[in-house]
């Protein structure tokens, strides 16, 4: 039986944030997206996991 579980994001800034930080990581580069999320105090492991590992970001509720 395959369970996806979809984890809700507790702060809606923070959630923006991170959303921009994808897209500067798309527009510019991936150093330009990092310095972009820990100006804005992203936690290093979110950084790590949405800026490297997209296969593990959060799923999109719609």
């Amino acid at each position: 039986m395959n369970v996806t579980i979809v984890q809700q994001r507790q702060d809606e800034a923070g959630s923006a944030v991170v959303e921009r930080g994808i897209t500067v990581q798309s527009s510019f580069n991936t150093v330009c997206a990092i310095e972009y999320l820990k100006s804005h105090n992203v936690h290093p492991k979110v950084i790590e996991r949405v800026l490297l590992h997209p296969d593990q970001r959060r799923k999109t509720v719609h």
